[in-house]
């Protein structure tokens, strides 16, 4: 028993040598302070391997250095004062006064291409005795098993309230799903109106599939996890938060934000939840989407690349997407 409690210790401290010289390659300001440290850190960890006297007394002491590196990582602070790329530079607020609830820095941005648009920040107004429901719309770019799920706040005649969580990036960032595992992206939930976040997927990107769902959340529900939401949005232009590909993302915070309330809650924790290319599925599966057809069929009619084409510069582009697809009500 000691000697697998040993070999399970070494494996430990094996996987958090190779996260410590993953983090300090990645998150250290400069190459120079990343090499340093990195050579710091093998010598450390060689002197100690060479030097003790046990087994026990080598793996206990070489985990003193590890320790230090975490601290220092979880030290680092996220910054909303970057030179940030046009499409994040606002970050949203919301002001709620009883039934109403008015938006700032809400996003419609005009998009001639993908990277070529004129972003515009706008102030809206929402009466939350309008609210309706919550759709849901899956973005898929490449790997049927990854996914960016969007959800939108159905006011009726009152228009819908999209929330897109993302990574705020800066000037020359792009994204990289393993530097989404560090310290490298701030955390932003951006505020849009549909034609921004959804066309924006749908018509100018290249490679992009959308499908779009109706959930079964109750009015009360969609008004509980919007209110959660925005305190979210309200407490983030106050503080930064760090994105994180595994706990803090686009799915880790619709689970957040959703947990517990009504027919929004998502249930137990399921793979499908971290491979979030199967959320939908899972959502079907306990009963969080409208919709009398079986899932694959349910799925087929859900895309929605097609006519969101051809209703590019329609101002009812919302419910020309929504027309005659399963799950929603006629309008």
């Amino acid at each position: 028993m000691k000697l697998l409690g040993l070999i399970f210790l070494w494996i430990a401290i094996v996987a958090g040598a190779c996260w410590s010289f993953a983090a300090l390659a990645v998150d250290m300001p400069n190459p120079p302070l990343r090499i340093g440290a990195s050579c710091l850190l093998a010598l450390t960890l060689g002197g100690i391997v060479w030097r003790a006297r046990s087994g026990w007394v080598k793996a206990a002491t070489a985990v003193l250095p590890l320790l230090l590196v975490l601290a220092w990582w979880i030290g680092l602070s996220p910054s909303n004062d970057r030179v940030w790329q046009a499409d994040v530079a606002q970050l949203a607020t919301a002001d709620i006064a009883g039934d109403i609830i008015t938006i700032h820095n809400l996003r419609n941005a005009e998009y001639r291409t993908e990277t070529d648009y004129t972003p515009h920040w706008e102030t809206r107004r929402y009466d939350l005795r309008q609210l309706q429901g919550i759709d849901l719309f899956i973005t898929y770019w490449g790997s049927p098993w990854i996914a960016h799920p969007i959800l939108s706040f159905d006011f009726g005649a009152g228009g819908h309230l999209a929330i897109s969580v993302e990574t705020r990036k800066e000037v020359g960032e792009d994204y990289s799903a393993l530097l989404g595992f560090f310290r490298q992206y701030e955390l932003i939930y951006v505020l849009a109106d549909e034609r921004d976040l959804i066309r924006l997927r749908t018509n100018y990107r290249v490679g992009e599939t959308v499908y779009l769902y109706h959930t079964t959340a109750t009015p009360e529900a969609a008004r509980a996890v919007l209110t959660s939401y925005l305190q979210t949005v309200n407490a983030m232009a106050r503080q930064p938060v760090w994105y994180n590909a595994l706990t803090s993302n686009c799915t880790t915070g619709i689970r957040i934000h959703t947990a517990g309330i009504g027919a929004a809650g998502t249930a137990d924790w399921n793979w499908r939840l971290l491979l979030n290319g199967k959320a939908d599925e899972y959502a079907y599966v306990h009963g969080r989407i409208a919709g009398d057809l079986p899932f694959d069929a349910l799925k087929a009619q859900a895309a929605i690349n097609a006519v969101a084409r051809t209703a590019d510069g329609a101002a009812d582009f919302s419910t020309i997407i929504r027309r005659n697809r399963a799950g929603f009500a006629a309008r």
